[in-house]
C-alpha cells in the first residue's frame, strides 16, 4: 500500500497556556473525523510532536484507527525550534525505513508546523538544514499565531505559510481552523487516490479562515 505521513508539530511552550485546551480539542475532532473514514485512514500516518524548552514525540508515527485517542498537548517552557527540528529529523529516518520494510510505497512526509512565538534558541537553522538536506526531507506547511514573525514562519514554511490575522480572530478560533485545515488536508490528498496510491497527491487550503497566507522565501 502507497502510505503519506503526516507530523503535526506544536508549539507547547509557556505563552500556549491559555489556548492549549482549545488545540487539544481540535486534534480530538481530527481524531475523530480521520479514524472512522477507512479509506483516508487506511493510506495515512499520524505523527504529533510538542515542542518547548525540549521536544518530545507524544505520539510516534499511526494509523489512527488503531489508537483510541491522541495524547494531550500541554503548555509549559520556552520555544526550541532547534529541538523541535532534531527531534522530527530522527523519527523521519526511523519511520520512513520502518514502512518501506513493511512493504509500503511512501510519499514525502508532510509536516503541519504551528508556532505562537519566535524561536528563544539561537542556533535552530543548523538542525532545521540538517532536516531539509536530508535524503527524507519534508514537504512543510507553517502557521504562525501570537507573537510569531512573519518572516521566520516564511522561513521554516517550504511548501505554503500562514500568519494569524489581527482583525479580532481570536487564538482559540485559530487553533480551531489550524485543526481543520490539517484535516483537510489529509482528507483531499488521498481521498481521490485509488487502492494503489495512484492519484494521490498533497493538497492544502490556500486560505484559512482567521489566517493571511505568507509569501514563503526567496534564496
Amino acid at each position: 500500500m502507497q502510505i503519506l505521513p503526516f507530523y503535526v508539530m506544536c508549539d507547547e511552550s509557556g505563552s500556549m497556556d491559555a489556548n492549549i485546551g482549545d488545540l487539544n480539542d481540535a486534534l480530538a475532532e481530527l481524531h475523530q473525523e480521520i479514524s472512522t473514514n477507512p479509506t483516508v485512514s487506511d493510506k495515512t500516518r499520524f505523527a504529533l510532536i510538542g515542542f518547548s524548552t525540549e521536544a518530545h514525540e507524544l505520539q510516534q508515527l499511526v494509523e489512527l484507527s488503531d489508537i483510541e485517542e491522541l495524547p494531550a498537548l500541554a503548555a509549559s517552557g520556552l520555544t526550541s525550534f532547534g529541538k523541535a527540528f532534531e527531534t522530527l529529523h530522527r523519527a523521519i529516518e526511523r519511520d520512513v525505513p520502518a514502512l518501506k520494510a513493511e512493504g509500503h510505497d511512501v510519499f514525502r512526509p508532510v509536516v503541519f508546523f504551528l508556532s505562537d512565538g519566535i524561536p528563544t534558541d539561537t542556533d535552530w537553522e543548523r538542525p532545521y538544514q540538517e532536516l531539509l538536506a536530508s535524503k527524507f526531507r519534508p514537504h512543510i506547511i507553517a502557521f504562525g499565531i501570537g507573537v510569531a514573525q512573519r518572516a521566520v514562519i516564511a522561513q521554516v514554511a517550504t511548501f505554503k505559510a500562514f500568519m494569524g490575522t489581527e482583525d479580532g480572530v481570536s487564538a482559540a478560533v485559530a487553533l480551531k481552523e489550524f485543526a481543520a485545515s490539517l484535516t483537510r488536508s489529509i482528507v483531499r490528498s488521498v481521498s481521490g487516490a485509488t487502492a494503489d496510491g495512484v492519484g494521490m497527491s498533497l493538497l492544502v487550503d490556500d486560505h484559512v479562515p482567521g489566517f493571511t497566507s505568507v509569501s514563503l522565501d526567496k534564496l
